[in-house]
């Protein structure tokens, strides 16, 4: 009974900001809803033009960053 009380379990490893799933896919989320408000907006066309660049990141970094280990 003893042993089980000593023993401690094993710390999971620290990673960086960037290596982790949930934070990195929150921001994933943020830049294709961005990207989305950018598209229908009908002010700016600069913002219209770089709309397609922000979703294409936010989905491609959505899908990267869902392998990753939680």
């Amino acid at each position: 009974m003893s042993h089980l009380i000593e023993t401690r379990t094993p710390a999971r490893p620290k990673r960086p900001f960037f290596l982790r799933r949930g934070p990195m896919e929150n921001v994933a989320t943020v830049l294709i809803g961005l990207g989305f408000l950018m598209l229908f907006q009908p002010f700016l066309l600069v913002l219209y033009t770089y709309s397609l660049v922000t979703l294409l990141i936010g989905t491609v970094m959505f899908i990267i960053v869902s392998k990753f280990p939680g």
